[in-house]
């Protein structure tokens, strides 16, 4: 390929780039849940006839851009393509083939461009009920866990079908904001597939083949590279999550070879009774972004990059079988990465951060009115997060969310959307597990219902027995904690009661610290006393 040929296709690739950002964008600015709209908990990303993922939107999270990447061929097993036409859009939130979980709805859109299917466009993002029992661990069965979509068209040649519509009414507790994101996703798709016919119009192609060829071509030959340069052989990591009402003993066996990384869960603790089970697919979506964070961060991630990486498990709670309930899945799923690299730290010493909080501390909540009163009923969804580990040469981050990567909600979002009140969002002081480099904060939250109303609400919340590790030498960060403000302790999982007047109190869990506490300097204590990280008992 000549130098200018090579330009004219990394000019179209940064277009496509472009595309499916504004694709993102456009979900982003027209959901209903706040979920989607403050915190980005979404993907999008375009793929080539064959269901390849040839770029992805860097709004998102790596359990929707994964899983999404690997949906789209089980959309194309399900919907011949003698039965696409142009105007489709196609729809599923089934757990096993989709990401992982009932809340979640995958939305794929063939795109045509003169007759002819050029590529297909999906999205995802998570809406706020999908009916059963809510957002919560305790259905014994996907079952009871909220309404089921098969794949299937959610529109035909343009037309809606209304028959979905009202389904999706008659079993979900706030149908105007899903049945409004359901819509927002299919614009989504439909904003992606006018600028990629705009896009190819432009630059005079009629196929994204060549355009495919290079992408993955560059692609794979820079992962090649990385994987070569790691180190050859097999390590293990377990790491021990607070489960439901039992410990859950997770297991991984990490084998690098020349030209590929394989990730085993084989010693995993079995299938849960309760709905903390992970399907492999999600799994596997945050097994492999672990690795590209350590092995090449900056490579483009698509079809070709993440071919190299593969995952093997029998069946256990980190590949769980249909029906097993999955509604909490991210918990466990957002474990997978401090797993992961666990084990890569052996193959890398020194190179690899200490844990963190890991799983988001995702809130359900469902308020309504105390008994004898008038009010408003509502379902409000809050994602909060606890610290991540020190860095190999820097401090962890506070309250952020890795590895979901999702944005925290604005407390004036979050009171907008039901009678509730945030008193309190502010940093835990002393956290942060000591190190030469601190792991991040936890932050601690203070919710209560308005005056007159009362809510229950789901708890998914881990890192209550079983804190953060610290690395080479660094100490754990602190566990979290879950009570009333009367002391009233709660449980980390499971729907609860909060009555008029009191308030549920959140300290989330920090990050554990990095290296040897002798080595931090003088300096970073001081600031860290100065900033209010550490309080003056703790020196």
């Amino acid at each position: 390929m000549s130098d200018v040929s090579e330009i004219r296709m990394q000019v179209m690739w940064n277009r496509l780039i472009s595309v499916v950002e504004e694709q993102a964008l456009t979900l982003l600015r027209t959901a209903f849940s706040t979920s989607v709209r403050e915190s980005g908990d979404l993907s999008a990303g375009v793929f080539n006839p064959r269901g390849e993922m040839l770029a992805q939107a860097v709004t998102g999270t790596p359990g929707h851009v994964n899983t999404m990447a690997e949906a789209v061929l089980h959309f194309m097993n399900e919907i011949p393509r003698e039965e696409m036409f142009k105007g489709d859009t196609y729809v599923t939130n089934d757990p096993w083939l989709g990401t992982g979980h009932l809340h979640d709805i995958t939305m794929v859109s063939p795109s045509f461009l003169n007759g002819e299917l050029v590529g297909f466009f999906a999205c995802t993002a998570h809406v706020v009920d999908v009916g059963g029992r809510g957002f919560g661990a305790d259905g014994k069965s996907v079952y009871e866990e909220g309404i089921q979509i098969p794949i299937m068209k959610f529109a035909e040649r343009g037309k809606v079908s209304l028959d979905l519509v009202k389904m999706l009414r008659a079993n979900v507790r706030e149908p105007n904001q899903v049945v409004g994101d359901f819509y927002s996703l299919a614009a989504c798709n439909e904003v992606g597939h006018r600028r990629l016919v705009d896009m190819m119009g432009d630059v005079g192609i009629e196929t994204l083949d060549d355009l495919g060829e290079f992408i993955f071509s560059r692609t794979r030959d820079a992962m090649l590279k990385r994987i070569a340069a790691l180190p050859n052989g097999a390590w293990s990591n377990e790491l021990r999550t607070d489960g439901y009402d039992n410990p859950v003993k997770l297991a991984v066996t990490l084998s690098i070879a020349d030209d590929y990384v394989n990730v085993d869960f084989s010693g995993t603790d079995p299938m849960s009774r309760w709905g903390i089970n992970v399907p492999i697919i999600y799994s596997k979506a945050y097994a492999c972004y672990a690795l590209k964070c350590v092995v090449a961060p900056e490579i483009p991630n698509n079809a070709a990059s993440l071919a190299l990486f593969t995952v093997s498990s029998p069946v256990n709670i980190l590949n769980a079988e249909r029906p097993s309930p999955v509604s909490l899945r991210h918990v466990l799923g957002h474990m997978v990465p401090d797993l992961v690299l666990g084990a890569l730290a052996k193959a890398l010493p020194g190179q690899i951060l200490a844990e963190g909080a890991g799983a988001l501390w995702n809130i359900h909540i469902s308020a309504r009115p105390a008994a004898g009163r008038q009010g408003r009923r509502a379902e409000v969804l809050m994602f909060n997060s606890g610290g991540m580990g020190g860095r190999p040469s820097l401090d962890g981050l506070s309250s952020t969310a890795f590895p979901s990567g999702v944005h925290t909600m604005p407390i004036e979002a979050t009171e907008h959307t039901g009678p509730i009140v945030i008193w309190r969002k502010e940093l835990r002081p002393d956290s942060g597990g000591d190190g030469e480099f601190r792991g991040g904060l936890g932050q601690i939250l203070e919710i209560a219902a308005m005056e007159g109303h009362e809510f229950d609400f789901s708890a998914m919340f881990d890192r209550v027995s079983n804190p953060a590790k610290g690395r080479d030498g660094g100490k754990d960060g602190a566990a979290g904690v879950v009570k009333l403000d009367d002391g009233t302790v709660m449980r980390p999982k499971g729907w609860q009661h909060v009555p008029a007047g009191r308030r549920l109190i959140l300290e989330l869990p920090g990050g554990g610290g990095y290296g040897d506490p002798a080595r931090r300097s003088a300096e970073a204590r001081a600031q860290d006393l100065s900033k209010g990280y550490v309080s003056e008992k703790s020196k």
